[in-house]
């Protein structure tokens, strides 16, 4: 290999490190190229990209990069899965299960975070829960206290606004009679006024027939005098005239026939 070459090599394992969170390293010895074509697309499936790499330029590299924890693992055939944003917990499990049915992948170790663990530790993490429902979980523990806690704050708060809505409303139908009360006593004022007009009314009721009573006599009076009146101005009539009509009487009667003075 030409020594640009190397270089090249050496600066992008450089930034496979650096940008890296977790490095799981294996020994391949004995893998067909068939069987590590089928580790490398099971990997890449939970994000991690498995590399067959030369120890003295990884040396190199990770000099470069400030990973020295992974120089306790370069040693023999080595290949690494480079794991950035995929799923640690995935990958370990995936070279776990080679490691078993093929009998010749040997996993060597890891580098957690900058600290480096051997293979029973990644073993051990290959028997966690997928990474999804581990964050579930760890996420569920932190926010369990929380959510008590916030639960033994709330309830107080929410037995504080209860009683404030009671209060509320129980303020609001008080309102309410409060403001029907004045307007029956506004009206009550209008009432007792109306009464004590009608009684300063009967009063001139009476007196007005009290009135009427007292002008009747007067009316009979004034009928009394006019007809005596009447009977003053009748003209009398003269005795002659009543003479003269007896001497008419006797005179339009027949004479008595002379036989029945004979007879």
């Amino acid at each position: 290999m030409l020594k640009t070459e190397k270089e090249q090599v050496v600066a992008e394992l450089v930034e496979r490190l650096r940008t890296s969170e977790t490095l799981l390293i294996a020994d391949y010895r004995g893998l067909t190229h068939a069987e590590l074509d089928n580790v490398r697309t099971e990997l890449l499936k939970h994000g991690a990209r498995f590399t067959i790499v030369k120890n003295t330029l990884t040396k190199r590299a990770a000099e470069a990069a400030g990973v020295d924890a992974l120089n306790d693992f370069l040693t023999g055939p080595t290949a690494i899965a480079f794991v950035n944003a995929g799923d640690m917990v995935a990958v370990a499990k995936t070279l776990s299960e080679t490691a078993r049915t093929t009998r010749r992948l040997e996993l060597k170790g890891g580098v957690l975070d900058g600290k480096s663990i051997d293979g029973d530790a990644v073993r051990d993490l290959a028997t966690l829960p997928p990474f999804d429902i581990l964050r579930g979980q760890v996420l569920g523990a932190v926010v369990a206290p929380l959510t008590s806690l916030l639960g033994l704050v709330s309830a107080p708060l929410q037995s504080v606004v209860g009683l404030i809505d009671a209060r509320i409303e129980q303020l609001r139908a008080a309102g309410d009679t409060g403001a029907s009360v004045p307007e029956q006593d506004a009206a009550a004022p209008e009432a007792e006024a109306s009464a004590s007009e009608e009684d300063a009314a009967a009063p001139e009721a009476e007196a007005s027939a009290s009135e009427e009573d007292a002008a009747a006599p007067e009316a009979e009076a004034s009928a009394s005098e006019a007809e005596a009146s009447a009977h003053e101005e009748e003209p009398a009539e003269p005795a002659g005239a009543e003479a003269q009509d007896e001497t008419q009487d006797e005179a339009s009667s027949p004479a008595e026939p002379a036989e029945e003075g004979e007879e």
